[in-house]
């Protein structure tokens, strides 16, 4: 039987742990049931918290679930959902403010960029690097998130999105789940279609890169871009 927490002895309890020794001294899942902030009938926060990292296979699964995915989970909902998605978002956002902005001069610098944003992912997603005009990376945003083994690529969506946020340059990565990083031909006909677009818009078009588990690959286009 689960014993709630705030019934547990003070020194137990997470928040007070906080408080008193600071976040590194909490595990995963008394810092996840920190941002749950109670738990279901029957289970505790910590209970739920636990459940979830288990579930998603530890942090970096949690990072990556979707969150239609979470709020459907007993003990969870919308609401909680929203604030576990947006805490790991924020650490994400933290942790490219702290690191010197990459320069992306080639398909390694894109890849080595992109890898960690696609950890423990199970569906397609689109991710756009928005740099400066030295190149310089400024912003990772997901622009699409698709089925098991493609994502619709929303051409005015990656240049609007570079756009609203100044760039002058960008580059795409998208993963496959099925774990092999070849680019198909629509890959390739992406990397083609995305070329002209920015061209038509003044935006320098870097690179399409190929995410799949620890490997990736490039998408070149099926005919050459001026650029």
């Amino acid at each position: 039987m689960s014993i709630a927490i705030a019934n547990l002895p003070s020194g137990q309890r997470p928040r007070e742990r906080l408080l008193a020794l600071g976040p590194y001294a909490l595990s995963d899942s008394e810092l996840l049931a920190l941002l749950l902030g109670q738990g279901r009938r029957g289970a505790s926060a910590l209970d739920v918290a636990t459940e979830l990292l288990c579930e998603h296979g530890g942090l970096a699964g949690l990072s990556a679930a979707r969150l239609e995915e979470l709020s459907r989970r007993t003990g969870v909902g919308p609401a909680k959902a929203a604030a576990i998605v947006a805490a790991f978002h924020l650490g994400f956002r933290a942790r490219g403010c702290v690191d010197d902005a990459p320069q992306l001069f080639d398909s390694v610098d894109v890849a080595e960029v992109a890898l960690p944003m696609f950890a423990g992912a199970r569906v397609e997603r689109l991710l756009v690097l928005v740099c400066d005009a030295q190149n310089r990376l400024r912003r990772k945003i997901f622009v699409a998130e698709g089925a098991l083994d493609e994502v619709v690529v929303p051409v005015r969506e990656v240049l609007n999105t570079v756009l609203r946020h100044d760039g002058r340059a960008f580059a795409v990565a998208h993963n496959h789940p099925s774990g092999d990083p070849r680019p198909s031909a629509e890959d390739r006909r992406t990397t083609a279609v995305l070329g002209r677009a920015a061209q038509t818009v003044g935006l320098r078009f870097l690179d399409h890169v190929v995410i799949a588990g620890e490997r990736w690959d490039t998408a070149p286009p099926l005919m050459p871009i001026d650029r």
